[in-house]
């Protein structure tokens, strides 16, 4: 895995931020953490890259990845799929039942917009798309809510390496990552949490919580 780190780092391209964010995505484990936010970085501080293609690119990317995953739920079913989880490939790629699991019972609470708001969550991003594959979520319904929380997700990324560049002393793509690895994850949660409490705000007002009606 550090070998292909340190081959991203060193080749970081617009179709290497698509191809990388597309693994990334999809049930193969890369960390995101690698190739937005010193591709970003690199934009800032170098100008070799834009850091709105750089968003664009792993958008792209990612929802390459996720149509994968949903392919192949949709195409081989639940029981494939739980075997597969539980075979040595699966748990090689860091893959079983009880995170296909956990993905499922996301969905199920959530419903469609699980596909949005799991795509900012770090336990679940990764996997969210086999669930809405499993229940035959519309295609197009699919497209949308993963463009858009992809589309999310990423832009944090590349705002956390637009402020890694302005970080005195921090003068590498591997400080970056390291960086970006530490913080993530949290920041990832927080905006979850805002999410959430936005949702039952909006419940709230709306009357959900007073038999049906408005205040």
């Amino acid at each position: 895995m550090q070998i292909i780190v340190e081959w991203v780092l060193e080749h970081l391209s617009y179709w290497v931020i698509v191809v990388f964010m597309a693994i990334e995505s999809s049930f193969i484990p890369f960390p995101s953490e690698v190739i937005v936010p010193p591709a970003a970085w690199l934009a800032t501080v170098s100008g070799e890259m834009n850091i709105v293609l750089v968003i664009v690119c792993a958008t792209i990317g990612a929802l390459i990845g996720a149509l994968v995953n949903y392919g192949l739920a949709l195409w081989l079913g639940r029981p494939i799929v739980y075997a597969f989880a539980n075979s040595r490939w699966g748990h090689l790629l860091l893959i079983d039942a009880e995170k296909v699991e956990n993905a499922e019972k996301f969905f199920d609470r959530h419903g469609a917009v699980s596909t949005f708001v799991g795509r900012l969550v770090p336990a679940v991003r990764q996997l969210i798309s086999i669930p809405a594959g499993l229940a035959r979520m519309g295609l197009a319904r699919f497209v949308c809510f993963t463009t858009l929380g992809a589309g999310i997700w990423n832009t944090i990324l590349a705002l956390l390496g637009y402020y890694c560049s302005r970080i005195p002393g921090l003068e590498t793509k591997e400080q970056v990552v390291e960086l970006a690895g530490r913080y993530s994850h949290e920041i990832g949660y927080a905006i979850l949490a805002v999410i959430l409490i936005a949702l039952l705000y909006i419940l709230y007002k709306g009357g959900v919580f007073k038999g049906g009606r408005k205040a």
